[in-house]
């Protein structure tokens, strides 16, 4: 499961940055994860879970983490149809052409964080 190493990355990310604001608890994490980044949501909330049980020094006893999907869009190169791929590499519906240009769906990164001292 690669998003426990993914969540534990973000935590030291916000961690670092919580440290250097003078925020000493996390009550909130907030993420986009586009739809074809291969991060599952659900697994990113367990890892979350997992983590603030056992950094009860980092995170208060409610801190929460909040997904906001991005739906993935792609626009094909040769005929410009737009549509939801899948997956990164997709076929166009309108030419049967793996063509697409990703447009939306891959992005993977912390909106924002609250905490207290």
């Amino acid at each position: 499961m690669h998003e426990m190493a993914l969540m534990g990355d973000i935590l030291q990310l916000v961690q670092e940055d919580a440290a250097a604001k003078g925020i000493k608890r996390i009550e909130q994490v907030e993420l986009i994860v586009g739809e074809i980044t291969n991060a599952m949501p659900d697994a990113l909330r367990m890892a979350f879970d997992i983590f603030r049980e056992q950094n009860p020094q980092l995170f208060t006893k409610s801190a929460v983490l909040v997904i906001h999907l991005e739906e993935a869009q792609a626009e094909c190169v040769l005929c410009d149809e737009k549509y939801r791929p899948d997956q990164k590499i997709a076929l166009c519906p309108n030419c049967n052409i793996p063509s697409g240009k990703i447009l939306t769906g891959e992005t993977f990164q912390v909106l924002s964080y609250e905490g207290g001292k």
